[in-house]
Protein backbone atom coordinates (compact mmCIF):
# COMPACT_ATOMS: atom_id res chain seq x y z
CA UNK A 1 0.00 0.00 0.00
CA UNK A 2 1.38 3.36 -1.02
CA UNK A 3 -1.03 5.59 1.84
CA UNK A 4 1.42 7.44 4.06
CA UNK A 5 0.37 7.46 7.46
CA UNK A 6 0.26 11.13 7.81
CA UNK A 7 -2.30 11.02 4.82
CA UNK A 8 -4.07 8.10 6.58
CA UNK A 9 -4.11 9.63 10.13
CA UNK A 10 -5.25 13.17 8.65
CA UNK A 11 -8.54 11.40 6.84
CA UNK A 12 -9.21 9.68 10.29
CA UNK A 13 -9.19 13.20 12.30
CA UNK A 14 -11.15 14.50 10.12
CA UNK A 15 -14.56 11.98 9.92
CA UNK A 16 -14.05 12.32 13.54
CA UNK A 17 -14.03 16.44 13.70
CA UNK A 18 -16.58 16.97 11.47
CA UNK A 19 -19.87 16.34 11.33
CA UNK A 20 -21.90 16.35 8.16
CA UNK A 21 -20.59 14.69 5.01
CA UNK A 22 -21.32 14.65 1.34
CA UNK A 23 -20.16 11.73 -0.51
CA UNK A 24 -19.72 11.87 -3.97
CA UNK A 25 -18.57 9.61 -7.11
CA UNK A 26 -17.57 10.45 -10.45
CA UNK A 27 -20.74 11.12 -13.41
CA UNK A 28 -21.37 8.10 -15.33
CA UNK A 29 -20.70 6.22 -12.48
CA UNK A 30 -19.73 2.40 -12.04
CA UNK A 31 -19.75 -0.16 -9.70
CA UNK A 32 -16.13 0.73 -7.76
CA UNK A 33 -17.55 4.33 -7.87
CA UNK A 34 -20.91 3.18 -6.34
CA UNK A 35 -19.71 0.84 -4.16
CA UNK A 36 -17.02 3.22 -2.46
CA UNK A 37 -19.76 6.15 -1.93
CA UNK A 38 -22.08 3.63 -0.23
CA UNK A 39 -19.27 2.28 1.67
CA UNK A 40 -18.47 5.46 3.19
CA UNK A 41 -21.89 5.98 3.87
CA UNK A 42 -22.47 3.12 5.56
CA UNK A 43 -19.25 3.54 7.61
CA UNK A 44 -20.10 7.40 8.48
CA UNK A 45 -24.00 6.90 9.83
CA UNK A 46 -22.18 4.06 11.97
CA UNK A 47 -20.16 6.52 13.29
CA UNK A 48 -23.21 9.19 14.23
CA UNK A 49 -22.66 11.15 11.30
CA UNK A 50 -24.91 13.12 8.84
CA UNK A 51 -24.22 11.77 5.30
CA UNK A 52 -25.66 12.66 2.23
CA UNK A 53 -24.82 10.19 -0.80
CA UNK A 54 -25.21 11.85 -4.28
CA UNK A 55 -25.00 9.64 -7.78
CA UNK A 56 -23.95 12.57 -9.91
CA UNK A 57 -26.41 11.17 -12.74
CA UNK A 58 -29.70 8.60 -13.19
CA UNK A 59 -28.90 5.56 -10.78
CA UNK A 60 -28.28 2.27 -12.87
CA UNK A 61 -30.91 -0.05 -11.64
CA UNK A 62 -28.71 -3.28 -12.41
CA UNK A 63 -26.91 -2.01 -9.04
CA UNK A 64 -30.13 -1.60 -7.01
CA UNK A 65 -28.81 -4.76 -4.69
CA UNK A 66 -26.31 -2.90 -3.53
CA UNK A 67 -26.89 -2.42 0.30
CA UNK A 68 -28.06 1.43 0.67
CA UNK A 69 -28.42 1.92 -3.17
CA UNK A 70 -31.97 3.43 -1.64
CA UNK A 71 -29.62 6.17 -0.01
CA UNK A 72 -28.66 7.74 -3.36
CA UNK A 73 -30.03 10.91 -4.46
CA UNK A 74 -28.95 13.50 -7.26
CA UNK A 75 -30.19 17.20 -4.97
CA UNK A 76 -27.36 19.28 -4.30
CA UNK A 77 -29.62 22.01 -3.54
CA UNK A 78 -28.80 22.14 -0.06
CA UNK A 79 -26.40 24.49 -0.71
CA UNK A 80 -28.47 26.80 -2.41
CA UNK A 81 -29.04 28.93 0.18
CA UNK A 82 -29.57 33.08 0.45
CA UNK A 83 -30.35 34.62 3.62
CA UNK A 84 -31.79 37.92 4.16
CA UNK A 85 -31.26 39.72 7.29
CA UNK A 86 -33.02 42.17 8.77
CA UNK A 87 -31.04 44.11 11.77
CA UNK A 88 -34.11 44.89 14.52
CA UNK A 89 -32.21 47.02 16.51
CA UNK A 90 -34.12 50.51 17.76
CA UNK A 91 -37.07 48.93 19.37
CA UNK A 92 -38.32 47.04 15.89
CA UNK A 93 -40.74 43.64 16.46
CA UNK A 94 -42.26 41.54 13.90
CA UNK A 95 -45.49 41.30 13.64
CA UNK A 96 -46.09 39.19 10.71
CA UNK A 97 -44.13 37.50 7.98
CA UNK A 98 -45.07 36.30 4.39
CA UNK A 99 -43.64 36.49 0.99
CA UNK A 100 -45.53 35.86 -2.75
CA UNK A 101 -43.65 35.00 -5.61
CA UNK A 102 -45.45 36.72 -8.59
CA UNK A 103 -43.50 37.39 -12.69
CA UNK A 104 -40.14 35.56 -11.71
CA UNK A 105 -40.28 37.37 -8.42
CA UNK A 106 -39.93 36.63 -4.43
CA UNK A 107 -41.68 39.21 -2.75
CA UNK A 108 -40.61 39.02 1.47
CA UNK A 109 -43.59 41.04 3.05
CA UNK A 110 -42.26 42.15 6.74
CA UNK A 111 -45.38 43.84 9.01
CA UNK A 112 -43.52 45.39 12.11
CA UNK A 113 -45.41 45.41 15.27
CA UNK A 114 -43.55 48.31 16.64
CA UNK A 115 -41.00 50.53 15.24
CA UNK A 116 -40.05 50.58 11.23
CA UNK A 117 -37.87 49.13 9.36
CA UNK A 118 -35.49 50.81 6.88
CA UNK A 119 -33.11 49.48 3.92
CA UNK A 120 -29.96 49.94 5.94
CA UNK A 121 -31.57 47.55 8.41
CA UNK A 122 -31.24 45.03 5.76
CA UNK A 123 -28.12 42.69 4.60
CA UNK A 124 -27.78 40.80 2.37
CA UNK A 125 -25.66 37.07 2.00
CA UNK A 126 -24.99 33.29 1.43
CA UNK A 127 -26.41 30.83 4.56
CA UNK A 128 -23.62 28.53 6.20
CA UNK A 129 -22.76 25.30 3.61
CA UNK A 130 -24.70 22.50 4.41
CA UNK A 131 -21.41 19.94 4.87
CA UNK A 132 -18.78 20.69 6.33
CA UNK A 133 -16.23 17.98 4.46
CA UNK A 134 -17.15 16.40 0.59
CA UNK A 135 -15.58 12.65 0.13
CA UNK A 136 -14.79 12.39 -3.70
CA UNK A 137 -14.56 8.85 -4.38
CA UNK A 138 -13.09 7.04 -7.10
CA UNK A 139 -12.95 10.32 -9.23
CA UNK A 140 -9.59 11.43 -10.92
CA UNK A 141 -10.17 14.83 -11.33
CA UNK A 142 -12.97 17.27 -10.59
CA UNK A 143 -14.38 18.15 -13.84
CA UNK A 144 -15.32 14.31 -13.78
CA UNK A 145 -18.48 15.16 -11.49
CA UNK A 146 -19.94 16.80 -14.40
CA UNK A 147 -22.89 19.21 -14.07
CA UNK A 148 -22.51 18.31 -10.45
CA UNK A 149 -19.43 20.32 -9.91
CA UNK A 150 -20.02 22.90 -12.71
CA UNK A 151 -23.24 23.25 -11.13
CA UNK A 152 -21.94 23.79 -7.39
CA UNK A 153 -18.18 25.58 -8.23
CA UNK A 154 -18.98 27.50 -4.98
CA UNK A 155 -19.46 24.74 -2.83
CA UNK A 156 -16.61 22.48 -4.20
CA UNK A 157 -14.11 25.31 -3.29
CA UNK A 158 -16.05 26.52 -0.04
CA UNK A 159 -15.90 23.02 1.67
CA UNK A 160 -12.98 21.00 2.56
CA UNK A 161 -12.80 18.25 0.01
CA UNK A 162 -11.42 14.31 1.19
CA UNK A 163 -9.93 13.04 -2.11
CA UNK A 164 -9.93 8.91 -1.57
CA UNK A 165 -9.08 7.22 -5.41
CA UNK A 166 -6.63 4.44 -7.09
CA UNK A 167 -6.01 6.46 -10.37
CA UNK A 168 -2.11 7.22 -10.99
CA UNK A 169 -3.91 10.41 -13.28
CA UNK A 170 -5.18 12.14 -10.23
CA UNK A 171 -4.71 15.66 -9.95
CA UNK A 172 -4.81 15.05 -6.03
CA UNK A 173 -7.21 17.93 -5.98
CA UNK A 174 -8.60 18.99 -2.36
CA UNK A 175 -7.20 18.93 0.96
CA UNK A 176 -7.30 15.72 1.89
CA UNK A 177 -5.56 12.69 0.15
CA UNK A 178 -5.68 9.04 0.35
CA UNK A 179 -4.72 7.62 -2.91
CA UNK A 180 -3.41 4.69 -3.83
CA UNK A 181 -2.29 3.87 -7.37
CA UNK A 182 -1.05 0.16 -6.84
CA UNK A 183 -4.34 -0.24 -5.69
CA UNK A 184 -6.61 -2.26 -8.33
CA UNK A 185 -10.27 -0.60 -7.21
CA UNK A 186 -11.33 2.76 -4.91
CA UNK A 187 -12.85 0.26 -2.47
CA UNK A 188 -9.45 -1.54 -2.19
CA UNK A 189 -7.71 1.93 -0.59
CA UNK A 190 -11.18 1.87 1.46
CA UNK A 191 -10.83 -1.54 2.95
CA UNK A 192 -6.76 -1.14 4.03
CA UNK A 193 -8.52 2.27 6.04
CA UNK A 194 -11.28 0.96 7.37
CA UNK A 195 -9.18 -1.95 8.84
CA UNK A 196 -6.26 -0.32 9.79
CA UNK A 197 -8.46 2.20 12.44
CA UNK A 198 -9.11 0.15 15.29
CA UNK A 199 -12.48 2.75 15.60
CA UNK A 200 -13.26 2.05 11.62
CA UNK A 201 -12.59 -2.05 11.81
CA UNK A 202 -15.02 -1.93 14.50
CA UNK A 203 -17.84 -1.16 11.81
CA UNK A 204 -16.89 -3.45 9.52
CA UNK A 205 -20.34 -5.18 8.61
CA UNK A 206 -21.13 -8.21 6.10
CA UNK A 207 -23.32 -5.02 3.74
CA UNK A 208 -19.89 -2.65 3.76
CA UNK A 209 -17.57 -5.86 3.09
CA UNK A 210 -20.32 -6.77 -0.11
CA UNK A 211 -19.81 -3.18 -1.29
CA UNK A 212 -16.22 -3.60 -1.33
CA UNK A 213 -15.78 -6.85 -2.83
CA UNK A 214 -18.19 -5.33 -5.53
CA UNK A 215 -15.53 -2.79 -6.55
CA UNK A 216 -13.10 -5.37 -5.90
CA UNK A 217 -14.57 -7.78 -8.60
CA UNK A 218 -15.40 -5.48 -10.95
CA UNK A 219 -12.37 -3.13 -11.74
CA UNK A 220 -10.62 -6.25 -11.94
CA UNK A 221 -13.06 -7.95 -14.05
CA UNK A 222 -13.62 -11.17 -11.68
CA UNK A 223 -9.42 -10.34 -11.26
CA UNK A 224 -8.68 -10.86 -14.85
CA UNK A 225 -7.13 -7.36 -15.46
CA UNK A 226 -3.59 -6.16 -15.29
CA UNK A 227 -4.54 -4.32 -12.24
CA UNK A 228 -5.00 -7.32 -9.93
CA UNK A 229 -2.33 -7.86 -7.67
CA UNK A 230 -1.49 -10.58 -5.15
CA UNK A 231 -2.87 -8.04 -2.51
CA UNK A 232 -5.82 -7.61 -4.39
CA UNK A 233 -6.81 -11.44 -3.58
CA UNK A 234 -5.83 -11.13 -0.17
CA UNK A 235 -8.36 -8.47 0.17
CA UNK A 236 -11.14 -10.42 -1.62
CA UNK A 237 -10.48 -13.56 0.77
CA UNK A 238 -10.38 -11.15 3.93
CA UNK A 239 -13.99 -9.47 2.62
CA UNK A 240 -15.15 -13.02 2.22
CA UNK A 241 -14.26 -13.59 6.16
CA UNK A 242 -16.16 -10.20 6.82
CA UNK A 243 -19.04 -12.42 5.46
CA UNK A 244 -19.24 -10.32 1.94
CA UNK A 245 -21.75 -11.98 -0.45
CA UNK A 246 -20.18 -13.24 -3.51
CA UNK A 247 -22.60 -14.69 -5.51
CA UNK A 248 -24.86 -12.34 -4.87
CA UNK A 249 -22.55 -9.90 -6.22
CA UNK A 250 -21.57 -12.22 -9.22
CA UNK A 251 -25.06 -13.21 -9.83
CA UNK A 252 -26.48 -9.26 -10.24
CA UNK A 253 -23.38 -8.10 -12.17
CA UNK A 254 -22.65 -10.64 -14.78
CA UNK A 255 -25.39 -12.98 -14.74
CA UNK A 256 -28.50 -10.56 -15.11
CA UNK A 257 -28.32 -8.38 -18.52
CA UNK A 258 -31.45 -6.84 -19.52
CA UNK A 259 -32.56 -7.66 -23.50
CA UNK A 260 -31.88 -3.94 -24.49
CA UNK A 261 -28.39 -4.91 -23.09
CA UNK A 262 -27.67 -7.38 -25.24
CA UNK A 263 -29.68 -6.12 -28.02
CA UNK A 264 -26.91 -3.18 -27.93
CA UNK A 265 -23.94 -5.41 -27.60
CA UNK A 266 -24.86 -7.08 -30.51
CA UNK A 267 -24.79 -4.21 -32.41
CA UNK A 268 -21.49 -3.00 -31.17
CA UNK A 269 -20.31 -6.22 -31.98
CA UNK A 270 -21.88 -5.80 -35.86
CA UNK A 271 -19.93 -2.63 -35.90
CA UNK A 272 -16.36 -3.23 -34.95
CA UNK A 273 -13.16 -2.50 -37.21
CA UNK A 274 -9.37 -3.01 -36.85
CA UNK A 275 -6.46 -1.43 -38.36
CA UNK A 276 -4.12 -4.71 -38.18
CA UNK A 277 -0.78 -2.41 -39.25
CA UNK A 278 -1.27 -0.40 -36.11
CA UNK A 279 -2.47 -3.06 -33.79
CA UNK A 280 -6.13 -1.16 -33.15
CA UNK A 281 -9.59 -2.52 -33.12
CA UNK A 282 -12.59 0.05 -31.98
CA UNK A 283 -16.51 0.11 -32.78
CA UNK A 284 -18.88 2.52 -31.77
CA UNK A 285 -22.36 3.35 -30.47
CA UNK A 286 -24.39 6.30 -31.48
CA UNK A 287 -27.77 7.70 -29.64
CA UNK A 288 -29.72 6.60 -32.96
CA UNK A 289 -28.61 2.88 -31.90
CA UNK A 290 -29.58 3.50 -28.13
CA UNK A 291 -32.86 4.64 -29.33
CA UNK A 292 -33.23 2.29 -32.19
CA UNK A 293 -32.69 -1.24 -28.78
CA UNK A 294 -34.83 1.03 -26.55
CA UNK A 295 -31.18 1.01 -24.40
CA UNK A 296 -28.90 4.00 -22.10
CA UNK A 297 -25.51 4.43 -22.77
CA UNK A 298 -24.77 3.23 -19.15
CA UNK A 299 -25.74 -0.16 -20.93
CA UNK A 300 -22.37 -0.43 -22.88
CA UNK A 301 -19.99 -0.40 -19.89
CA UNK A 302 -19.22 -4.14 -20.57
CA UNK A 303 -19.12 -4.40 -24.46
CA UNK A 304 -15.18 -3.58 -23.54
CA UNK A 305 -14.36 -5.92 -21.33
CA UNK A 306 -16.47 -8.39 -22.14
CA UNK A 307 -15.99 -8.54 -26.04
CA UNK A 308 -13.81 -6.23 -27.33
CA UNK A 309 -10.49 -6.62 -25.51
CA UNK A 310 -11.18 -10.50 -26.46
CA UNK A 311 -9.84 -9.85 -29.92
CA UNK A 312 -6.34 -11.33 -30.50
CA UNK A 313 -3.41 -9.25 -32.49
CA UNK A 314 -4.26 -5.56 -31.35
CA UNK A 315 -2.62 -3.23 -28.74
CA UNK A 316 -5.64 -0.99 -28.22
CA UNK A 317 -9.21 -1.65 -27.89
CA UNK A 318 -11.54 1.37 -28.18
CA UNK A 319 -15.20 0.92 -27.40
CA UNK A 320 -16.67 5.05 -28.19
CA UNK A 321 -20.10 5.71 -26.67
CA UNK A 322 -22.39 8.88 -27.92
CA UNK A 323 -23.97 10.43 -24.67
CA UNK A 324 -27.74 11.11 -24.47
CA UNK A 325 -27.13 14.61 -23.39
CA UNK A 326 -24.09 15.31 -25.67
CA UNK A 327 -20.46 14.60 -26.24
CA UNK A 328 -18.89 11.18 -26.23
CA UNK A 329 -17.19 9.33 -24.06
CA UNK A 330 -14.22 6.73 -25.08
CA UNK A 331 -13.09 3.28 -23.22
CA UNK A 332 -10.02 1.97 -24.15
CA UNK A 333 -7.61 -1.00 -23.11
CA UNK A 334 -4.11 -2.07 -24.13
CA UNK A 335 -1.09 -5.14 -24.00
CA UNK A 336 1.53 -4.08 -21.95
CA UNK A 337 3.39 -2.10 -24.89
CA UNK A 338 1.07 0.61 -24.84
CA UNK A 339 -0.11 2.91 -22.11
CA UNK A 340 -3.64 4.59 -22.68
CA UNK A 341 -3.53 6.52 -19.54
CA UNK A 342 -0.94 8.45 -21.26
CA UNK A 343 -2.24 8.09 -24.56
CA UNK A 344 -5.56 9.43 -23.48
CA UNK A 345 -4.06 12.31 -21.28
CA UNK A 346 -1.56 12.91 -24.23
CA UNK A 347 -4.56 13.28 -27.13
CA UNK A 348 -7.58 14.20 -25.47
CA UNK A 349 -6.92 15.43 -21.96
CA UNK A 350 -8.23 12.01 -20.62
CA UNK A 351 -6.74 9.29 -18.25
CA UNK A 352 -6.43 6.17 -15.68
CA UNK A 353 -4.23 3.16 -15.79
CA UNK A 354 -1.51 2.33 -17.90
CA UNK A 355 -3.63 -0.72 -19.67
CA UNK A 356 -7.74 0.66 -18.37
CA UNK A 357 -8.45 4.66 -19.53
CA UNK A 358 -10.44 6.61 -21.63
CA UNK A 359 -11.50 10.41 -22.52
CA UNK A 360 -14.37 12.67 -23.77
CA UNK A 361 -15.25 15.12 -26.57
CA UNK A 362 -17.76 17.49 -25.57
CA UNK A 363 -18.80 19.16 -28.65
CA UNK A 364 -19.31 17.43 -32.58
CA UNK A 365 -21.13 18.10 -35.46
CA UNK A 366 -21.13 14.34 -36.74
CA UNK A 367 -20.63 11.49 -34.30
CA UNK A 368 -18.99 9.40 -37.12
CA UNK A 369 -16.62 11.27 -38.53
CA UNK A 370 -14.94 12.22 -34.63
CA UNK A 371 -14.86 8.59 -33.88
CA UNK A 372 -12.68 8.45 -37.29
CA UNK A 373 -10.72 11.69 -35.93
CA UNK A 374 -10.37 10.31 -32.44
CA UNK A 375 -8.72 6.65 -34.22
CA UNK A 376 -6.63 8.19 -35.98
CA UNK A 377 -5.31 10.83 -33.11
CA UNK A 378 -5.05 7.48 -31.54
CA UNK A 379 -2.56 5.87 -34.05
CA UNK A 380 -0.25 8.33 -34.14
CA UNK A 381 -0.31 8.40 -30.54
CA UNK A 382 0.86 5.10 -30.69
CA UNK A 383 3.13 5.43 -33.05
CA UNK A 384 4.48 8.20 -30.59
CA UNK A 385 5.26 5.79 -27.88
CA UNK A 386 6.35 3.12 -29.94
CA UNK A 387 9.24 5.82 -31.72
CA UNK A 388 10.05 6.77 -27.78
CA UNK A 389 10.78 2.86 -26.77
CA UNK A 390 12.56 1.91 -30.18
CA UNK A 391 14.73 5.17 -30.22
CA UNK A 392 15.16 6.72 -26.91
CA UNK A 393 16.62 10.29 -26.72
CA UNK A 394 20.50 10.66 -27.51
CA UNK A 395 21.09 11.72 -23.74
CA UNK A 396 19.68 8.34 -23.21
CA UNK A 397 22.58 6.20 -20.78
CA UNK A 398 21.63 2.57 -20.82
CA UNK A 399 22.66 1.38 -17.22
CA UNK A 400 25.02 -1.53 -17.77
CA UNK A 401 24.92 -4.77 -16.05
CA UNK A 402 27.39 -4.44 -12.57
CA UNK A 403 30.39 -7.55 -13.03
CA UNK A 404 31.20 -9.01 -10.48
CA UNK A 405 33.95 -8.04 -8.19
CA UNK A 406 33.14 -4.24 -9.96
CA UNK A 407 32.77 -1.24 -8.15
CA UNK A 408 30.26 0.99 -9.21
CA UNK A 409 30.78 4.84 -9.95
CA UNK A 410 28.76 7.27 -9.86
CA UNK A 411 27.95 8.94 -13.80
CA UNK A 412 28.38 13.03 -13.54
CA UNK A 413 27.70 14.65 -16.55
CA UNK A 414 30.26 17.15 -17.99
CA UNK A 415 32.96 15.29 -15.12
CA UNK A 416 36.25 14.76 -16.02
CA UNK A 417 37.35 10.81 -16.41
CA UNK A 418 38.03 9.10 -13.32
CA UNK A 419 41.35 7.61 -12.43
CA UNK A 420 40.59 3.75 -12.64
CA UNK A 421 40.71 1.42 -10.44
CA UNK A 422 44.20 -0.20 -9.71
CA UNK A 423 42.45 -3.47 -9.42
CA UNK A 424 41.65 -4.98 -13.23
CA UNK A 425 38.50 -6.72 -14.23
CA UNK A 426 38.85 -9.23 -16.55
CA UNK A 427 35.19 -8.41 -18.41
CA UNK A 428 35.46 -10.70 -21.16
CA UNK A 429 36.21 -13.48 -18.94
CA UNK A 430 34.14 -12.22 -16.40
CA UNK A 431 31.13 -12.56 -18.93
CA UNK A 432 32.18 -15.67 -20.50
CA UNK A 433 33.23 -15.01 -23.82
CA UNK A 434 36.65 -16.38 -23.86
CA UNK A 435 35.22 -20.10 -23.06
CA UNK A 436 33.35 -21.36 -26.03
CA UNK A 437 32.36 -24.78 -23.86
CA UNK A 438 31.22 -22.17 -21.47
CA UNK A 439 28.91 -20.42 -23.25
CA UNK A 440 29.27 -16.47 -23.80
CA UNK A 441 27.09 -13.68 -22.93
CA UNK A 442 26.13 -11.03 -25.63
CA UNK A 443 27.56 -7.73 -24.15
CA UNK A 444 25.35 -5.72 -26.70
CA UNK A 445 21.98 -7.17 -25.72
CA UNK A 446 23.17 -7.06 -21.76
CA UNK A 447 23.43 -3.19 -22.62
CA UNK A 448 20.12 -2.47 -24.61
CA UNK A 449 18.31 -4.43 -22.16
CA UNK A 450 16.31 -6.64 -24.67
CA UNK A 451 14.98 -9.82 -23.81
CA UNK A 452 13.90 -11.52 -26.87
CA UNK A 453 11.83 -15.02 -25.94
Amino acid sequence: MSINSSDLSACTSAIHEYQRFLVIPHANVDPDGLSSALACFHMLTALGKDVTVVCPDTKPESLSFLPGFEHFTQDLSGNQQFVITVNLDDGVEVDKLRYTVEDQKVNIIIVPKTGAIQSKNITLGGGDQPYDCIIAVDTADLHLFGSAYTDNIDLFSSVPIMNIDHHISNTRYGQLHMIDPTASSATEVLYHWFTQVPSLKEQMTPDIATLLLTGLITDTRSFQNPNTTPRSLEVAAELLEYGARQQEIIQHVYKTKPLSTLKIWGRALNGIQMDKNVGIVWSSVSKEDLAEMDASSKETGGILDELISTIPDADVHVLFTELEDGGLKASMRSSESIDVSALAGQTYGGGGHARAAGFRVAEFSNFSLQVIQCVTKLKEGMANQRAVVNDPPKNFMPKLPLVEGAKATPQIPNSKPQTPNPKSVDVVGTLGGGDEKKGGTDIMKEISGSNEK
